[in-house]
């Protein structure tokens, strides 16, 4: 539910794995018994983490839209959110920002 404001969030993640020592594998073109690379994986995922989180807030958004408007348009949604707009009393929309 949102009053209409600026939307907040805040979020949190989990560091990305470090694997300490090269673990066993497979080398799938030759099928040979072979070592995995050891790789640090101490990089920032943060601004990727922050691009997935925006998308998934607007993902939400859009679905709480649909489901309030309907529609199986675009235009049609709109009109349907227009509509709902112009149904809201003066006295309320005195409050917009």
């Amino acid at each position: 539910m949102s009053t209409g404001e600026i939307l907040r969030v805040r979020t949190g993640m989990k560091p990305i794995s470090t694997v300490p020592k090269a673990l066993a594998t497979i080398d799938v073109s030759t099928g040979e018994a072979t070592k995995a690379h050891h790789q640090r994986s101490d990089v920032c995922a943060v601004p990727a983490a922050g691009i997935v989180a925006e998308a998934m807030v607007a993902l939400v958004i859009a679905n709480a839209v649909l489901e309030k408007f309907g529609g199986d348009s675009i235009s049609e949604t709109k009109r349907n959110m227009d509509s709902y707009l112009q149904s809201i009393p003066a006295v309320l929309k005195s409050f917009e920002g």
